[in-house]
């Protein structure tokens, strides 16, 4: 049901998106460059709104932005809910799963820290 939901509140949104920018295309192009300032892509003289614009509500942005949002599904724990199988890189950069390192009935600890 979720997916569902998610399915049909995206595809709203790039209906919505697509038909302002063939109605609207100036208006929209400033409201793109708006978002690609909090994502910092406008830094990037090489890659101009030329590049990556134009696929904002795309059929192609509308997977990856359903890809992504039934993904964070998966992620979600909740208090007395059994934790999520989440995908984890390990140093040599292969991808397992979180539940890939229990070890019988013994206790995962996670510690999470940073170096710098």
């Amino acid at each position: 049901l979720q997916k569902l939901l998610i399915l049909l509140h995206v595809t709203a949104c790039v209906v919505v998106g697509k038909t302002l920018m063939i109605l609207f295309p100036s208006a929209m192009k400033r409201y793109i460059l708006k978002q690609g300032e909090k994502s910092r892509m406008n830094e990037n003289p090489k890659f101009s709104y030329e590049n990556w614009g134009p696929t904002f509500f795309s059929f192609k942005y509308l997977l990856f932005v359903l890809k992504v949002k039934w993904k964070r599904l998966e992620d979600e724990a909740y208090e007395g809910h059994p934790a999520p199988n989440t995908p984890v890189v390990t140093f040599n950069g292969e991808v397992r799963h979180l539940l890939d390192f229990m070890q019988d009935n013994r206790p995962l600890i996670l510690n999470f820290g940073s170096c710098t």
